[in-house]
């Protein structure tokens, strides 16, 4: 896809756009959660969107993403299509994978998504991996690993930062610090009380950014998506973000108060923010933004249209939805 700039009027629209995009998308979630149409779990981003869009905007064409459980804004910042990620998550055909992945198992190879994962720190091993192969296979990319302030306290972890700084292996890895895993919050979890921190044991170094600020986000991914790939070996970006749902759809939020919540949401909601701050700069006007607001709420709604109307998948087609199946040949 191409890649968005947000410090200009194109890119800040194009980035305003992505941003609504997400949070429609998810909001639509729960809307066919609540009705019965939406079957299983699902882990909302609402309120992280700058950072999906702020880093993903400074990728190029054919740079990689390994993303999370929480992974729904990562895909459509990385181009995804709403209505095939819709169909994904309804369990239909044409669904990226052909509504075998769902939530938490979504991908788009052929765009460089490698794929969402439902174990927490899953993907930062992968990650390292994609990032040893672009090197070996000479292509000048980078790979972004997504991943929560919960993985941080996984071996995973370390093993792949370990491995990335020997290596000098062109990955950038970008923790979306939202504050809690699952009900703990980083502060009761993680020693020293900042993820970025840690990349001084592995020789890469370490940045905590706003994620709630886009303009902030994009601009620090940049820069160390640039260095990167220019040879100098990992990053880490540390994005400080919340958010506003629970854990997933079986969490009942207890152990954070609405005052908490409420003061996320009013005060450094990173939608408004950005909106506000476009508009003040000039790169905006409030007509664009409405016009940008409409826009996404027409998407959603004919992607949710177009997705519940795709046919579900067969029990004829289960072989084909396996990696490997089992030999019908004689065996010796």
């Amino acid at each position: 896809m191409p890649r968005v700039d947000p410090s200009t009027p194109e890119g800040a629209r194009a980035a305003l756009t992505t941003m609504w995009t997400i949070r429609r998308f998810e909001e639509a979630l729960e809307d066919l959660y609540s009705r019965g149409l939406l079957h299983g779990t699902n882990h909302l981003s609402i309120g992280q969107e700058a950072v999906a869009v702020g880093v993903c905007g400074a990728l190029e064409e054919g740079d990689l993403i390994t993303s999370t459980h929480r992974g729904h804004g990562h895909c459509l910042a990385h181009g995804a299509d709403p209505m095939r990620m819709m169909a994904e998550l309804l369990g239909r055909v044409d669904g990226y994978c052909r509504g075998r992945g769902g939530s938490m198992h979504i991908a788009d190879v052929d765009a460089g998504n490698l794929g969402a994962n439902g174990i927490v720190a899953g993907s930062m091993t992968i990650a390292a991996g994609a990032a040893l192969s672009m090197r070996m296979q000479g292509r000048d990319a980078v790979v972004v690993c997504f991943f929560g302030d919960g993985a941080a306290n996984e071996g995973s972890f370390h093993e792949a930062l370990n491995l990335a700084g020997v290596w000098g292996l062109p990955v950038l890895f970008l923790c979306e610090n939202n504050q809690y895993g699952m009900s703990m919050s980083q502060d009761s979890s993680t020693a020293g009380g900042s993820v970025a921190a840690r990349g001084a044991a592995y020789g890469i170094e370490g940045r905590r950014i706003d994620g709630n600020d886009l303009d902030a986000v994009h601009a620090a991914a940049a820069e160390a998506v640039a260095g990167v790939r220019a040879g100098g070996g990992p990053a880490l970006l540390e994005a400080v973000t919340y958010r506003y749902r629970g854990h997933s759809k079986s969490d009942r939020n207890l152990y954070r108060t609405l005052d908490e919540i409420e003061s996320w949401r009013n005060e450094r909601d990173p939608v408004d923010r950005f909106e506000a701050a476009a508009v003040a700069s000039g790169r905006l006007t409030a007509e664009d933004v409405d016009a940008v607001r409409a826009e996404a709420r027409d998407l959603l709604r004919d992607a949710v249209q177009r997705a519940v109307r795709s046919p579900e998948p067969t029990v004829d087609d289960l072989d084909g939805a396996a990696y490997a199946g089992r030999s019908t040949a004689a065996v010796a």
